[in-house]
């Protein structure tokens, strides 16, 4: 078992969030009823996911709080120019952007997409991405009262349970294997970043960023 400390939390992320920090006294017993933290690789790749997913444990949950520039920038398909709703219509109304861009999808319905907005360190997005996190860490922990999550979505950031989300979701994702067929150490060109990226993120949104806190973690574990 990888250990982390509380000086090494603070030294990547300083603005770590009280609700992450309370969670990390755990981590090691967390992180390890999931394999994350069995070797120093499988934990460098689950710390440069979550820390780039939580903005440097700083986010809590998705802001949804975009102007119009930022709507048509991040949801081309949907807004004018090239798509067919007037973004000034949406801009900085959270809950109708929520609605309209993860409406009818991800399990959602039309009125509910604001409510399983992104959320935690992983990011957990959808009713049925919500539905998935309480499947994992019920079979990660078990015997743990473990909420239900798509019945009370913010249970999902208390201290008690957004570490343990993360770490059943990625392994439920097979992450940890996917880290194990990693080089060591990592190499710039990092297929097993990207492929686990893909899982997290169902395409490759962010992958320099998640290939820079990859970086420094590895000179932390």
């Amino acid at each position: 078992m990888v250990p982390i400390t509380s000086t090494q939390l603070h030294l990547l992320a300083p603005n770590i969030r009280a609700v992450y920090a309370t969670a990390f006294e755990t981590a090691d017993t967390d992180l390890a009823n999931c394999g994350v933290n069995a070797t120093p690789l499988r934990l460098r790749h689950f710390m440069a996911q979550i820390l780039h997913e939580s903005g440097g444990f700083s986010l809590l949950w998705e802001n949804m709080n975009y102007s119009a520039p930022g709507l048509v920038a991040t949801w081309p398909s949907r807004f004018k120019p090239r798509g067919p709703l007037d973004p000034n219509a949406f801009a900085h109304q959270r809950e109708k952007i929520g609605n309209e861009v993860y409406g009818n999808r991800m399990g959602n319905n039309s009125t509910n997409g604001y409510l399983y907005r992104g959320r935690g360190l992983i990011q957990t997005t959808g009713h049925d991405g919500y539905q998935a996190a309480t499947r994992a860490v019920r079979a990660a922990f078990p015997g743990a009262a473990v909420p239900d999550f798509v019945a009370n979505p913010d249970d999902l950031l208390l201290p008690a349970w957004c570490l343990k989300v993360a770490a059943a979701e990625y392994q439920a994702d097979g992450c940890n294997a996917l880290a194990d067929a990693d080089t060591e150490p990592p190499t710039k060109t990092n297929i097993a970043l990207s492929r686990i990226t893909r899982k997290i993120n169902g395409g490759q949104i962010g992958l320099p960023s998640r290939a820079e806190w990859l970086r420094r973690v590895s000179n932390v574990w």
